[in-house]
């Protein structure tokens, strides 16, 4: 496999960005709820890296740090008064809303990143080691494993006690429409797509430009208000 030599930046660098932004954002705010859980997973990556359990690290430290870097550009867009693409829109324009609960904007979120980011990601770290995606498909399942670890570990954290959560909730059927799996299997597809029409711009850009606008859809819908 090709592989770049280039010096990459280390998962540390957007661990540390993650903890500054803990430290300052309100625990209720939208966005800090979604920081604190994917903070917790990239600490798991950077802890897997660094035991070696990783195919090949330099790919798993620049699959990681490609994806972790568009979450943050999206957090700085909106810091500075810009509009974040639209999947992260709907996060950034309900954080503090009242009638939203911590799980949905934790959901909301995983969604953002999972179903646009994470394939961009994949497509930005084969530029950067000049490989293709299958190269990165071992990374980018061991990745995704954490990832699960990650929405079990939101759902273990965030959701509501069974005297609170019952069938009829609103809560339980945005639950039951939305899938981590399905959604990583989803980034993979796309990422190859992305890949393969790199040679033909305007296309590759639209196709993302829809990508970005479907996911943005579906995290408004995780963000519907449940109670005033």
């Amino acid at each position: 496999m090709a592989r770049c030599e280039q010096v990459l930046t280390s998962v540390d660098g957007v661990i540390s960005r993650m903890r500054d932004l803990d430290a300052v954002l309100p625990a209720r705010d939208g966005v800090a709820v979604f920081n604190r859980v994917y903070l917790t997973v990239t600490e798991a990556v950077d802890r897997h890296i660094d035991a070696g359990r990783f195919p090949d690290a330099r790919a798993a430290i620049t699959l990681d740090v490609r994806f972790a870097e568009r979450y943050l550009a999206a957090v700085d867009a909106a810091s500075r008064g810009r509009q974040p693409p639209a999947c992260w829109r709907p996060l950034f324009q309900y954080r503090r809303h009242p009638g939203v609960r911590p799980l949905q904007f934790a959901l909301a979120g995983v969604n953002a990143h999972i179903g646009h980011d994470l394939a961009l990601a994949v497509v930005d770290s084969c530029r950067t080691l000049a490989c293709e995606p299958a190269d990165l498909e071992d990374e980018f399942d061991g990745v995704g494993e954490l990832l699960v670890s990650l929405e079990e570990r939101i759902r273990e954290e965030l959701m509501p006690g069974p005297d609170v959560l019952r069938i009829t909730d609103p809560l339980t059927h945005l639950l039951g429409a939305w899938s981590l799996e399905r959604a990583r299997d989803a980034a993979w597809t796309a990422a190859r797509a992305l890949w393969a029409l790199r040679r033909l711009p305007d296309v590759a850009g639209e196709f993302a430009d829809s990508l970005d606008t479907t996911v943005g859809f579906a995290g408004r819908m995780l963000l519907t208000p449940l109670r005033d």
